[in-house]
């Protein structure tokens, strides 16, 4: 069980028979009122967020979630194609199950795939990952001093944010959970 006094962000739990995500939570101590934890949650299955005040105390159940890491192998249309890394079980998982996390994998890339109850709910690619700059705007002598930035599309047909010296073909490093350039990658 897990208690309101236990949440941090990303933790998930059981609310109404659906697993949840905490996205935001803030403890509210109301004078002469009981104190209350306003929650904001998302729904691990339908991606709907929801701003919930709960009783400080209450305990929620921690929802039954299998983590197995997968090789994503290739695209077919709208699915996707992904290999057990243990049983070397090849499964398809369509492109809305997916989601954003589509803008970071890239073949033979291993990525988690979490379920709930045998079902998949979310694909999880690493914290960090390589992408390789394929569209930006050439850089002007003297454009670095200023500290500004540009758009640059990746090869996954992410657009990101970055400086004036990154050029058409250089590898980035990419944060996965904000989606921003953090640095270039030395070749």
């Amino acid at each position: 069980m897990i208690s309101t006094s236990e949440f941090k962000k990303g933790l998930k739990i059981e609310y109404k028979g659906e697993p949840y995500e905490i996205i935001d939570f803030q403890h509210v101590k109301m004078q002469q009122r009981a104190p209350i934890v306003r929650t904001k949650i998302k729904n691990l299955k339908t991606g709907r967020v929801l701003e919930e005040n709960f009783p400080a105390g209450e305990k929620f159940e921690k929802p039954e979630l299998e983590e197995k890491q997968m090789q994503y192998l290739y695209s077919q249309g709208d699915s996707y194609v992904f290999m057990d890394m243990e049983t070397y079980e090849q499964i398809s998982i369509s492109k809305d199950k997916i989601g954003d996390a589509l803008y970071y994998i890239k073949e033979e890339m291993i990525v988690d795939v979490i379920y709930y109850k045998g079902e998949v709910l979310i694909v999880e690619p690493p914290m960090f990952v390589e992408l390789r700059v394929v569209d930006t705007e050439p850089a002007f002598k003297g454009d670095t001093a200023s500290g500004g930035t540009k758009p640059a599309r990746l090869e996954t047909g992410l657009t990101v944010k970055v400086p004036f010296h990154i050029q058409t073909g250089d590898l980035l490093k990419i944060d996965t959970r904000t989606g921003e350039y953090i640095e270039k990658i030395k070749e």
